[in-house]
């Protein structure tokens, strides 16, 4: 590591420009972080995604980056399906890229990886060397290769393969899940674990008002919302006792859950709150709790271990990665079960707490200067094809 940054290729200054759809959760965070890290190391970075997705709290971040990217922050607006308005969509996008004169051009998320493999290749047409790289973050590889839509993607995934310079998997479960879906990567590939700052690492205290359980996401189904109140509602009736829950977050899926709260009588000992940074979230709860159905490897479980809290996290995606296959912290995305964990959780914190995994372990594996190294050699690794 050089004393200017994490760079080990100081001489060469990279212009990099990071694509995705939507600027909210871990994607969003994952490209804060490697913009913070490039910096550092002397490249321009740019940022291109969606101008109709997030809220005040995702436009603060956005201001608090705008100063300090060489390349700017370009937002348009990108559907979140495939349909006509992407070929308005995908053309504004190209020209907003094409200005850029990116050396490299980073995909985030199916709709971000599309863009940036069928742009990077237009531009080398006109003779521009530009690497391609791809972090899918989940996106397509989330659905069922049984059914027509899955069937559709990982062929789109297949062919755009073909125009892939480097892969890079956030967790041994995506990859898997790539191999198994759509098929062996054809070019470099490499897994790069997400990673946290180092202040991230301090313990967080709960308020002396906090609430039993703590949720935090986008409020979508994928997530897991719906999970977590149900199993509230079971938790109550086996403890013998109310609970008190917080929920941070916003998506379409929020009337559904407050509707849902009402409906099962949690309505006065349920809060929901907008989206606010995760450190300031967790003093507001004792036991964090992530029901996702689906996840490739989420910031939020590293998050919440960083900042020393007690959690509960269902067993899907990368997430056994991080706590190890056999945590008592693990369960299946279901309210029956997430229920269960949260009267044994609950019934004594301070013995269920010691279950969680290492902060020094965790530093070592997940820290921001690895990822960000990593990722910088997948770069130039790219380039020199």
């Amino acid at each position: 590591m050089s004393a200017n940054g994490y760079s080990e290729n100081v001489a060469t200054k990279l212009r990099i420009v990071h694509c995705f759809r939507s600027p909210v959760g871990g994607i969003f965070r994952h490209v804060r972080d490697l913009a913070d890290a490039q910096l550092a190391a002397g490249h321009a970075v740019g940022i291109v995604c969606d101008s109709t997705t997030g809220g005040e709290f995702e436009e603060q971040l956005f201001n608090d980056m705008g100063g300090k990217l060489a390349l700017g922050i370009h937002r348009t607006p990108m559907q979140r399906h495939v349909g006509l308005g992407d070929i308005a969509s995908a053309w504004r996008t190209y020209k907003i890229i094409k200005e850029l004169q990116p050396d490299v051009l980073h995909g985030h998320g199916a709709k971000g990886g599309a863009y940036v493999r069928l742009f990077g290749s237009l531009l080398r047409v006109s003779r521009s060397r530009v690497a391609r790289l791809y972090s899918p973050h989940g996106g397509s590889l989330h659905y069922d290769e049984r059914t027509a839509t899955g069937k559709t993607f990982f062929a789109i995934e297949r062919l755009m393969g073909r125009f892939t310079d480097h892969l890079l998997f956030v967790s041994n479960y995506e990859r898997r899940a790539y191999r198994k879906k759509v098929g062996e990567p054809r070019g470099l590939n490499g897994l790069v674990y997400n990673g946290l700052r180092a202040s991230e690492f301090e313990p967080v205290l709960a308020n002396p008002d906090a609430a039993d359980l703590l949720y935090i996401g986008m409020m979508r189904d994928l997530k897991g919302p719906d999970i977590f109140i149900d199993a509230i509602a079971r938790a109550e009736k086996k403890l013998g006792r109310e609970l008190r829950a917080v929920m941070v977050g916003a998506g379409d899926g929020l009337p559904n859950y407050r509707e849902q709260v009402k409906r099962l009588g949690l309505g006065d000992r349920i809060q929901f709150l907008d989206p606010m940074p995760a450190r300031k979230a967790f003093a507001l709860g004792h036991l964090v709790v992530v029901p996702s159905r689906a996840e490739a490897m989420p910031y939020i479980v590293l998050e919440t271990l960083a900042a020393g809290k007690a959690m509960i996290a269902t067993a899907v995606g990368g997430i056994p990665e991080i706590f190890g296959p056999d945590s008592p912290a693990l369960v299946e995305p279901d309210p029956v079960e997430l229920g269960k964990k949260m009267v044994v959780a609950l019934a004594d914190l301070a013995v269920y707490h010691r279950s969680m995994p290492a902060g020094a372990d965790l530093k070592a594996r997940f820290g921001a200067d690895v990822m960000a190294g990593d990722i910088e050699k997948a770069y130039f690794a790219a380039l020199a094809r």
